[in-house]
């Protein structure tokens, strides 16, 4: 299986399977000189791992990362940085009844069909469980962003639970972290911890819309028509496991706007630099960055694996019917929210050393 590394220049290479022995990242590209522990990493992971609370999967994993190489007296070297995160909490045997049958919604089947061979505990390398490389990841490319850019913040929150939305007239930021559903909204959190309840208890799950926004990102990231940064956040946020769609700005939305109501005005600041009166766009026109804030939203779909019996075939092409035992989020939306948020740290390192590289500073003054 190749395909397992993204990025330009920092580049992640992620390894390891749901109930191997350990899972981690390969990170190569990061600048020397960046201040970086694992205690730093820890509090991102800390963020992701499962067993926090009765809305997340019970699987008992501390996700505790250690750094193998890359890093020396609390700096990077500008050399791979390898980080591993061992399993300690695998239980294979949930998985057993599945070896001859595929669960449908998951990738089993694509799995057996591509490659002839999978690993059916807990999904291998199509499990949820890789994204806890990613995150780790993404705290290396924070700190970087932190030396290089000290304005930039990174925050993700949920926006929907099925079918219940946040109302945007009570969102306050300081909500997204008092709630293990990491909204903004205060109500809405109430609201969904009854409704997640009673699916959880039922067996069934949910899908939800998760929104990561970055503040502080200056003008001028990404390059015309093959290198546009949304074009890499949209591919970032669409290989998240269970991720069904993207959004940039008003995303589908704007196919109901007119052109008046879509173009976000553009004036002076106080500050004498361009402001726009508003931010349809997304903080990206033409794939290069306003300086406005980059919105990003993406809908996570329900977890596959239910209690409720469901038709499917065995390997042999018989049919079956299967009920996915084992311990699974009821809403794998929730863990989803560092995921983004890491996978929009690496995109926009990235983005942000491409652009050093080929302009360094800002060519095209205004005023």
């Amino acid at each position: 299986m190749s395909i397992n590394t993204f990025g330009h220049l920092f580049r992640v290479t992620t390894w390891g399977e749901s109930h191997g022995p350990a899972l981690g990242a390969t990170v190569d590209g990061c600048p020397p000189g960046v201040p970086v522990d694992a205690a730093m990493l820890q509090q991102w992971l800390d963020k992701r791992k499962p067993g926090q609370n009765k809305f997340t999967t019970q699987r008992r994993e501390a996700d505790e990362v250690k750094i193998l190489s890359g890093v020396f007296e609390g700096q990077t070297t500008g050399t791979p940085i390898q980080l591993m995160i061992e399993n300690t909490d695998q239980r294979s045997k949930d998985y057993g009844d599945i070896v001859e049958k595929f669960r449908p919604g998951h990738a089993d089947i694509t799995y057996w069909q591509k490659y002839g061979v999978r690993d059916y505990r807990g999904g291998g390398r199509s499990s949820a469980r890789e994204t806890a490389a990613r995150v780790a990841a993404g705290g290396i490319a924070r700190a970087a962003l932190t030396a290089l850019a000290p304005k930039v913040q990174i925050t993700g929150y949920m926006v929907q639970m099925g079918e219940h939305r946040i109302d945007r007239d009570r969102f306050d930021w300081d909500q997204i972290e008092q709630n293990p559903f990491w909204t903004p909204d205060a109500t809405a959190a109430d609201t969904w911890a009854d409704y997640l309840d009673g699916l959880r208890k039922s067996g069934s799950s949910v899908g939800a819309m998760i929104e990561v926004v970055a503040r502080g990102l200056p003008a001028g990231l990404g390059a015309p028509v093959y290198g546009k940064l949304d074009t890499d956040l949209a591919a970032a946020m669409m290989s998240i496991n269970a991720v069904k769609g993207v959004e940039i700005g008003e995303g589908m939305a704007a196919a109901m706007l007119t052109g008046e109501a879509n173009a976000d005005e553009i004036y002076m600041g106080n500050d004498g630099q361009p402001a726009f009166a508003s931010n349809h766009a997304g903080g990206i026109l033409g794939g290069i960055s306003t300086g406005q804030d980059v919105v990003v939203r993406f809908a996570v779909k329900p977890t596959s694996s239910i209690l409720t019996p469901r038709k499917t075939i065995t390997k042999s092409g018989d049919p079956a019917e299967i009920v996915t035992k084992g311990r699974h989020d009821p809403c794998v939306g929730i863990r989803a929210v560092p995921v983004g948020e890491a996978m929009m740290a690496c995109v926009l390192l990235d983005h942000m050393l491409l652009h050093r590289g080929q302009v360094g500073e800002n060519r095209g003054k205004i005023g």
